[in-house]
């Protein structure tokens, strides 16, 4: 959960580099709160409680989705690709389970190598 709380706390951040593991614990975390919205929305008759929370997490997601691109040595432009229909989502996802870049890229150090360091 600390991955999810970190990510909304760069809200607004599009530099930078995001770990696999912030990028995919952010998409989960969304996901099991989105489901569980859209169920009690769907129970009490107000799915609109669910598109309200897609809305709110709809900058974040893009923010870390960019930063998980950077971390791949690719640019947050690669976002749009996603627009493709069937190459881009696969692209993407193919994209966004790749490796880190190792060491400094044009996007900022290593975050796996920072925590490593720290350690």
């Amino acid at each position: 959960m600390s991955w999810f709380i970190e990510a909304l706390k760069k809200y607004a951040v599009f530099s930078g580099r995001a770990r696999r593991k912030e990028y995919w614990m952010f998409v989960l975390f969304s996901a099991i709160i989105y489901a569980v919205l859209l169920g009690i929305g769907l129970a009490i008759k107000a799915p609109f409680i669910a598109i309200v929370f897609y809305v709110a997490i709809l900058l974040p997601s893009l923010a870390v989705g960019v930063r998980r691109l950077h971390d791949t040595g690719r640019s947050g432009w690669w976002l749009l690709f996603g627009i493709v229909p069937l190459a881009g989502p696969i692209t993407l996802l193919v994209f966004t389970c790749s490796d880190s870049q190792p060491g400094v890229n044009k996007y900022g150090p290593n975050p796996k190598e920072a925590v490593l360091a720290h350690a």
